[in-house]
């Protein structure tokens, strides 16, 4: 378990089997939003691979990225420049840049009119291969800690993966700059939001400034140990279980010093529902005190919701 002076957030091993690690994720979740996990099963070579084959995408020149962005395309699949994305509410842009990986569905598929075909760069050779074993990695691992959850809200064990199921699923890689003296006032690297989708499993959350808001309305640091995943709560679970599990509010705070001037890097998968699923609150969630129900949405309508909150869409 890792403990902060003032947090509790589960860390757990996969290793174990869902009905073993089940309450207290489920309890972690419903009190900070995340949890972190161990032995998660994506292999290390992997992991190191995908990190240097995102900074060398980064370090094209600008021009070259660019090229790779899809304008009107709601930031789905390619590349988002420097200044883009916005936290909802938010007065400035974050101050990052990144890549989206999306599922790649066969043509024909009755899903394919929500997910557009993946691009790649052909600067890098082994983006593609690296980027889509990742991509699968993740899905793996995060239907893995999907099983604990629905153990966690008294459902069968694999009552997530049909909901998953070709599921409109972005992995993101992240490159936040070094600080420069042009950076707008009051910008951060990542600005206080919520995600939107069903959980999200962050590589690369061992450098300091993640932050989470407490539900005291304090923030407090997320720790995670070395070769850990962070696991957070979307804004879909939290509506599928009217708010027993929380979607906590999240930034990514500036480093001081010496760290101003190093780049961040990672990578977080959001992991979807189909776009067909239906949001609709859980009977047994519903009954829970404090819950707070909404009306049933598709998760494609939901998602679109969202992304024209953050500007992308």
């Amino acid at each position: 378990m890792t403990d902060t002076p003032t947090t509790n957030i589960a860390s757990v091993s996969l290793a174990q089997a869902p009905q073993d690690i089940a309450e207290e994720l489920g309890r972690s979740f419903a009190e900070y939003g995340f949890a972190v996990v161990r032995n998660h099963g994506i292999p290390q070579e992997l992991i190191e691979r995908a990190e240097e084959t995102s900074k060398a995408f980064f370090a094209l020149p600008e021009e070259t990225k660019r090229a790779y962005h899809l304008a009107g395309k709601g930031g789905a699949r390619g590349y988002t420049p420097f200044g883009t994305e916005k936290a909802k509410d938010a007065d400035v842009f974050d101050l990052k840049e990144f890549w989206h990986v999306g599922r790649d569905l066969p043509e024909g598929h009755s899903l394919a009119e929500f997910m557009a075909p993946n691009i790649w760069p052909t600067e890098i050779a082994e983006f593609r291969e690296t980027f889509s074993e990742l991509y699968a990695a993740f899905e793996e691992t995060g239907l893995r800690v999907l099983q604990a959850i629905a153990l966690h809200l008294g459902l069968p064990q694999d009552y997530f993966a049909a909901t998953v199921e070709d599921g409109n699923s972005v992995m993101r890689l992240l490159h936040y700059p070094p600080l420069g003296p042009d950076a707008p006032e009051g910008a951060i690297r990542a600005a206080a939001h919520g995600d939107i989708n069903t959980i999200t499993l962050l590589l690369g959350a061992e450098e300091a400034g993640l932050e989470l808001l407490t539900k005291a309305g304090e923030w407090h640091p997320v720790y995670a140990e070395e070769g850990s995943i962070v696991i957070n709560v979307g804004d879909m679970l939290e509506r599928l279980t009217a708010g027993i599990l929380r979607s906590t509010t999240h930034r990514v705070v500036n480093p001081k010093g010496a760290g101003a001037q190093r780049s961040r890097y990672s990578m977080p998968f959001f992991l979807h529902f189909r776009p067909d699923f239906l949001i609709d609150p859980l009977d047994s969630c519903v009954d829970q005190e404090g819950a707070k129900p909404e009306k049933p949405i598709s998760s494609h309508d939901f998602l679109l919701q969202r992304l024209r909150e953050i500007n992308l869409a």
